[in-house]
């Protein structure tokens, strides 16, 4: 069954990453409940990788970061779309957003897109 995907990499500061994570599980709580099938947040782990671009590189990381890895998977494009609006939408997102916490990453640093999948077992 074909699903959609939206994809993110990040750098975030080593010192920031318990933070990130705290408001990563409030903010992936609202993702599934508004209609995310499935909501990812992976930190790297093995990124010193010889001979091919590391995930270090492609996010720019420095020597004080690591990098986030995510991805939320949704039943359509359409249906991403309008879990998005709903979740920008949420009381719960917006507080959020207003915590006081805008130093946590930089999102102009931040990788994004939407992918159609290729293989889905």
């Amino acid at each position: 069954m074909e699903r959609y995907v939206d994809g993110f990499l990040l750098p975030i500061a080593k010192d920031k990453v318990s933070k990130y994570k705290e408001i990563a599980q409030k903010a992936s709580q609202i993702w599934k409940d508004l209609g995310a099938l499935e909501y990812y947040e992976c930190i790297g782990d093995d990124l010193d990788i010889e001979e091919m671009v590391s995930f270090k590189k492609a996010a720019n990381a420095s020597e004080e970061e690591t990098v986030i890895f995510s991805w939320i998977v949704y039943e359509s494009k359409e249906e991403r779309d309008r879990v998005n609006e709903k979740v920008m939408n949420d009381p719960r997102m917006k507080e959020l957003m207003e915590s006081g916490e805008p130093d946590i990453f930089d999102y102009r640093r931040m990788a994004y897109g939407g992918f159609k999948t290729l293989v889905n077992l």
